[in-house]
Formats: C-alpha cells, structure tokens, sequence
C-alpha cells in the first residue's frame, strides 16, 4: 500500500532529524580534540563534496545572480554565527539541554515573523510563544547552576537559527534548494577557517577523527536535504511540522546511550512547555488555515447580485 504525501513527509522528516542529531553526537564525542573552527572548516568541506556531487548528479542549475541577493547574504551570515554558538553549547552542554533549548526556534520564527515579516499572529499565539520562553528560563535557570555562559551560547543559536529561517522565506523562488545550501556550506567553512586560527590554529588529525567528521558531513547532508524534502513533498504543514520535535528525543536517547547524560526533571519539565506550545502554535495556524478556506469557499457559492 502507497504511504500518502504526508506520511513520507513525515518520516522524512523525522529521518532529518535524526541525521542532525547523529551528527551533533558524533562531532561532540570529538570533546576539544580539535576547536569548534576546526570542526566548521573541515565539516564543510565534506560537505562541498557531497553537495556538489548532487548537483552534477541532479543536474541542477545553479543561478549565480539569484543567488548573490541580501536575503541570502543575511542567511549566510546567520547561519555562521548560529553555527559557532552551536558547537560552543554543545561542547559544553549535556546534548539533550541543547536539544531542548533548540526547539524553541519555531516559536522563535513566528515572533519573527510577526516583528520583522508583518505576518499576522493572533494574542493566542503570542501568549504560546511567552509561555514556551518561560520554557527556555526553566531549562537554562537563570541565577541558578544550570545557567551558564553555554546556556547563553544555545539561546544564541535560537536568535540567529530563527534569522536565518526567516531570511530564507525571503529568496527569490528560483533558486535552487542545494544552491542554498551549497553557498551557506561555502560561506561557514570560510567563517570556520578564520574562527580556527583565532582558537589556536590547526590541530593535526588522525584518520579516527577525520572518519568521525566525514561521517558526520554525511548525516549533516542527509539532514539538510530530508527537511527540505519532507517541506515540498507535505500537502499539510501543520501534519508534517511537528516532527522537528522528534529531535528532542533522539537527542535524549543518544545523549544516554553514548555520553550517559540523563535530563534531569526541570529541562525534562521544560522541554514539555516548549513542545506543548509549539504544537499549540501549529494547531492555531491549522485552525487560521481552514477558516479562511471555509470563508473563501463560502464567498465563492454566493450566487451574483441580478443586474452585475
């Protein structure tokens, strides 16, 4: 039996984030081995690799001029700096803290979109979007032990994870997914390469270290090109969103089984606020959709007025 438009979605979807958080736990089992500019500059260029690989097998076309647009330079540059606070929390951090702090980005998004797109969002929303950030403070505790510069450094990787998505709603139509990607890999291994000189310079790897990275380009890769997938193939978003929060899960899993590290109750607390409220989010979005389907629907049975 054919799995519908949404189920592979979905499992697409959840298969990307499994592919992120392998990576995540692959990179942090290298500890300081070697510096987080390090880890960026040679993570991306396996990823050149295997991105440019897909475009010659895909024979895409890449636009150059669409691409060079300030949407995509915003991007790129968040998309850096996400990446730097990220490996700086996860170094430190227990993997499942992290997780969870991550997953206030699509509550992170919707505010933004909000402040800076002018798309529409209701009190109802913006309530959820406060109480899954009392989430955040639940899992970070300020003025407690459980906040630290780190904590700070995952909230960062929100704020600019959150910039990034936002400006990719802004590219131009015609330019390709993997060209996205391919220029954003470019521009964070350049940013990688200046980082990793500025932390102490280049660190000489064994063939262990160099597999582990390899292997983790190649579940970066198939997590970047899962959403994508799992985004166009979905006829419903609000079906195929809430898989983002698998994540979490697989985060907590892993984190146990290779580092030991188990959540302790206020970040498992505070991962349920931030769930609960995302999915609150995408069910008032699903509810918005089907009354403006309902309206126009309705608008469009009434018959014309005589005379028109």
């Amino acid at each position: 039996m054919p799995l519908s438009a949404n189920t592979r979605a979905s499992l697409l979807m959840a298969g990307s984030m499994a592919g992120f958080t392998i990576n995540d736990v692959l990179v942090k089992s290298l500890g300081e081995t070697i510096n987080a500019g390090q880890v960026m500059l040679v993570r991306g260029l396996i990823m050149m690799v295997f991105l440019v690989a897909f475009v010659r097998a895909s024979r895409t076309n890449m636009p150059i001029r669409a691409v060079r647009t300030k949407p995509m330079m915003i991007r790129v540059a968040a998309e850096a700096l996400a990446t730097i606070f990220f490996l700086t929390a996860l170094f430190k951090m227990p993997i499942a803290n992290v997780s969870a702090i991550l997953q206030a980005l699509p509550l992170a998004v919707t505010l933004g979109a909000a402040l800076f797109l002018s798309e529409p969002v209701g009190i109802r929303r913006i309530s959820a979007i406060g109480v899954g950030f009392v989430g955040v403070l639940v899992i970070i505790r300020p003025g407690l032990e459980g906040f630290n510069i780190f904590a700070l450094s995952a909230m960062m990787t929100v704020v600019f994870a959150a910039t990034r998505d936002l400006a990719t709603r802004r590219l131009p139509v015609e330019v390709p997914s993997v060209a996205v990607s391919l220029v954003t890999t470019i521009a964070v291994a350049a940013c990688g390469a200046v980082l990793m000189e500025v932390l102490g310079g280049w660190t000489p790897m064994d063939l262990k270290t160099f597999g582990v990275l390899a292997i983790a380009s190649m579940f970066l890769f198939v997590g970047y090109q899962g959403i994508v997938v799992a985004m166009r193939v979905g006829e419903d978003i609000h079906v195929v969103a809430p898989f983002r929060y698998t994540s979490l899960l697989w985060a907590i899993t892993l984190g146990a089984l290779v580092f030991g590290e188990i959540p302790d109750a206020l970040t498992a607390f505070g991962a349920s606020i931030i769930i609960a409220t995302g999915l609150y989010t995408l069910y008032r979005e699903r509810l918005v959709s089907r009354r403006a389907a309902s309206a126009n629907i309705s608008a469009a049975s009434v018959p014309p007025a005589r005379g028109t």
